[in-house]
């Protein structure tokens, strides 16, 4: 996946299921790659907000932000394939919600915006609106959001998940994430729906998991749920994945993702204590999938682990 000479923190898996884990900074390991050598990316960068990480400083002046945005996009777009994907998740905050945006428009003079998603973190639902068919015994509020003391600002429950393309005409397995139609005459009125599911269209629900303890259970500032990395490679077309790529890895979300698809995928993040993380949370994701399948752990896992320089 990439060049020999930068060595991995960890190899994990075997053949086409491999991930590789770097220490690095992601330009660095961009320089690696060839170029139209990897499917998907999905990732998450740092915000510019703010944000206490362990060593990276999330405060740059908005051109500084900006200029280090262009440069690591015009790495992931060289190294696309034409037929690629770019799954970027952006936030912002109340204070500042020009980011995502301007993160989005420095994307637009490498790749072709192809779709905007809307990662819902937490909605409420009235019983009335949702109507009988729902089944909903009362009005329903469900997921998580951090909520703010303000007369001036509403409670922020989503961020942005931009799908980049190189040239605006990427093929989706629009159906992967099907949703199964409410109203059953819609099957026998639309060809399109013979398999009883319509598209799910550009909001996404994905509730983070609840946690006891941020230092123990999430011990990193601004995590995504491995559902939402699943759900975009599922969308891009599994069959068409041979490798995907993380290059703001954190805690492992698009690993743990891959492995349990069983897909080739290669991460880095410049925190080794997050690596660390990612590397714990791949290696229990291929083990329950060991488990599941009644297999011997020898026989389809490997580990490496650089000692650190």
């Amino acid at each position: 996946m990439v060049s020999g000479v930068l060595k991995p923190y960890a190899s994990l898996g075997q053949g086409s299921t491999t991930s590789e884990l770097y220490v690095a900074d992601c330009l660095e390991v961009f320089r690696h790659l060839e170029s139209r050598s990897v499917d998907v990316i999905v990732t998450s960068p740092p915000y510019n907000l703010g944000i206490q990480y362990n060593r990276y400083q999330d405060t740059l002046s908005r051109s500084e932000y900006l200029g280090w945005t262009n440069s690591w996009i015009a790495e992931a777009a060289r190294v696309l394939r034409p037929d690629g994907s770019l799954f970027l998740n952006v936030g912002a905050k109340p204070t500042d919600p020009w980011t995502a945006l301007d993160v989005a428009q420095t994307v637009r003079s490498h790749l072709q915006l192809q779709n905007v998603i809307h990662w819902i973190k937490s909605i409420a639902i009235d019983r009335k609106a949702a109507g009988a068919a729902a089944g909903l015994t009362r009005d329903l509020a469900v997921g998580h959001y951090k909520p703010i003391n303000s007369d001036r600002f509403l409670n922020d429950c989503q961020e942005f998940i931009f799908h980049f393309t190189p040239l605006g005409s990427t093929q989706l397995d629009r159906l992967a994430l099907g949703v199964p139609y409410q109203d059953q005459s819609n099957i026998a009125r639309w060809r399109a729906a013979a398999d009883g599911v319509r598209c799910r269209g550009n909001t996404w629900f994905i509730p983070y998991e609840t946690i006891q303890r941020r230092d123990r259970d999430r011990p990193h500032p601004a995590t995504f749920p491995s559902q939402l990395p699943e759900q975009c490679l599922r969308l891009h077309g599994l069959s068409r994945i041979k490798l995907a790529m993380d290059p703001f890895t954190g805690l492992g979300s698009t690993a743990v993702a891959c492995a349990r698809l069983g897909l080739r995928f290669v991460g880095a993040d410049i925190d080794e204590t997050y690596i660390k993380e990612a590397v714990a949370r791949v290696r229990e994701t291929t083990a329950s999938k060991i488990k599941k399948a009644g297999l011997q752990p020898a026989t389809v896992s490997r580990l490496k682990t650089r000692a650190p320089a």
